[in-house]
């Protein structure tokens, strides 16, 4: 069983069992939440597509980790001109385990 999920403007393919880095939820380390934007899911050879959703389906995640990126280095500079920015940016990501998919 697997299923396409959309979660922090990105969509990801997940079975049970996976493990994956997303956008950062508001959830605690150890809790469990509820995914209802499921746009496919297929069970053996029967698959559902959403319009945009699938109705009354949802996958159950457990939250393992909340953590930030490496730093990312964002360097800008004109020459000749004295022009010269640096900045850097670490981005905040939640990791997740699939527990189940509820069709």
């Amino acid at each position: 069983m697997l299923a396409v999920i959309k979660t922090g403007g990105k969509q990801y393919i997940v079975k049970p069992g996976d493990r994956l880095k997303v956008e950062k939820l508001n959830a605690e380390v150890g809790e469990t939440v509820e995914i209802s934007d499921v746009l496919l899911v297929k069970k053996e050879d029967e698959v559902k597509v959403g319009t945009p959703v699938v109705e009354g389906s949802k996958v159950i995640v457990s939250v393992l980790e909340q953590g930030r990126a490496p730093k990312v280095i964002v360097f800008k500079k004109k020459p000749k001109k004295g022009y010269k920015r640096k900045r850097g940016h670490r981005q905040p990501y939640t990791l997740i385990e699939v527990k189940e998919i509820v069709v």
